[in-house]
């Protein structure tokens, strides 16, 4: 029997290729908002899913929806108590991004620090002597505070330790001590804020810890400290960020995100030379693409065989049947 799988935001070659080569059909999305899912989706078994938005209105419009997997690791826009409710799978590939969000990281932590993007510009402006009174910082023996010990953060720590001589401590309400390697330190939120030369965080967005980064953690840190994101934009209060920088309560920060995206014009971190941004590309590498439209078309395909997924992030109590 054939399946049809609905691909809103076209994805990696080798991800259609997986599906085509088990005798599935494609179908792609005539747009990535929620009308064009509700109604896209009416004749589709699963959802390949990108950045759009899944909604209980699209799965309801889904009748005969039996899988949604994201493409990647977050799944904060896809309505878990809905797809729960409805008897939907939802799937992540978790291991697909962690190696290259944590080089990207790297390169952010090393850009951020050194000053780069700023002295990039500058030279292009015809100053080459900015570099005088805009000097960086060495992160030999610097402390790094890792919010969030999954993946991903464990795989910055390794190699912000083994490849910078930093030392590691880390935040994660969920991280079993024995689980922790021997270089790195648990430490609770505020000790983390208070104590590190940079921050850098690396939790999922999820319903409770929504904007948790504002005014009061900023001014907790170190005077000379750095915040990054390369995360999820909701996490961190943009103006709260921003006026951190301005106000030199930080030496300067670095975000892949935004609270809306793309940003508008106006956004004030846009517009701060100690602040780097970069569009949402933490993970876009052509690596890092196929690991992750391949990861997701085989949940969709063990959805649709019959058998159990891999990395579910649901466990519907009366899944719909094949």
């Amino acid at each position: 029997m054939s399946y049809k799988v609905l691909i809103p935001q076209d994805v990696a070659i080798e991800g259609k290729e997986y599906l085509l080569e088990r005798g599935h059909e494609i179908k792609m999305g005539s747009g990535f908002k929620e009308e064009d899912l509700v109604r896209d989706v009416a004749d589709c078994d699963a959802i390949l899913l990108r950045t759009a938005p899944c909604t209980r209105a699209v799965l309801e419009a889904g009748k005969k929806l039996k899988i949604v997997a994201r493409h990647g690791a977050g799944y904060n826009n896809v309505d878990l108590d809905a797809a729960e409710e409805l008897g939907i799978w939802v799937t992540n590939a978790p291991d697909s991004t962690s190696n290259s969000v944590a080089e990207f990281t790297l390169g952010a932590i090393i850009a951020t620090t050194k000053r780069t993007f700023m002295l990039s510009q500058t030279i292009k402006n015809d100053d080459f002597f900015y570099k005088n009174n805009h000097k960086g910082r060495d992160l030999v023996g610097k402390t790094l505070a890792i919010m969030g010990f999954g993946r991903i953060g464990r795989t910055v720590a390794k190699k912000a330790y083994y490849g910078l001589d930093m030392k590691i401590i880390a935040y994660d309400p969920y991280a079993k001590p024995e689980t922790i390697p021997e270089y790195a330190a648990l430490v609770d939120w505020d000790t983390a804020f208070k104590t590190a030369d940079v921050v850098s965080l690396h939790m999922p967005l999820t319903k409770d810890n929504k904007f948790c980064v504002g005014k009061r953690e900023f001014e907790e840190m170190k005077s000379t400290a750095y915040f990054l994101n390369c995360a999820r934009g909701e996490l961190v209060k943009d103006e709260d960020l921003a006026e951190a920088v301005a106000n030199k309560t930080i030496a300067g920060a670095y975000t892949d995100v935004f609270n809306v995206e793309p940003p508008t014009t106006d956004n004030p971190l846009l517009h701060l030379e100690d602040v780097s941004v970069t569009p949402h590309m933490a993970s876009n590498t052509e690596e890092c693409m196929t690991r992750m439209a391949t990861e997701a078309a085989s949940q969709i395909h063990l959805i649709l065989s019959g058998e159990q997924p891999t990395w579910p992030v649901n466990k519907p109590a009366s899944p719909r049947s094949i």
